[in-house]
């Protein structure tokens, strides 16, 4: 596929990138040859092919999933500017 300089002009407009005349042709060819790499990529067969997370075999971490209070509460509150009765004080917006 072949982008033209109006095309890369449009789409450095679109991404709000400030691209000089003179420098739309150069432009023009690397979007053809970003888009000309895709087009070979859309070539591979992928059929049977399943998704991976790695090129290695490998298995997330798994933890079981069980609320907590963190057990951290006077390390948190001990940030706070001003703590009363295990909650952060914060001065009152509404009357």
């Amino acid at each position: 596929m072949s982008i033209d300089t109006a095309t890369a002009a449009k789409v450095a407009k679109l991404a709000r990138i400030q691209v000089d005349e003179d420098q739309l042709p150069a432009l023009a060819e690397e979007f053809s040859a970003i888009l000309g790499f895709i087009e070979q990529l859309n070539e591979v067969d992928v059929d049977g092919v399943e998704p991976m997370v790695s090129v290695t075999p490998m298995r997330l971490k798994r933890r079981e999933d069980v609320v907590t209070d963190g057990n951290q509460a006077e390390a948190v509150l001990a940030n706070a500017p001003d703590a009363r009765e295990g909650f952060f004080a914060v001065p009152k917006v509404v009357e």
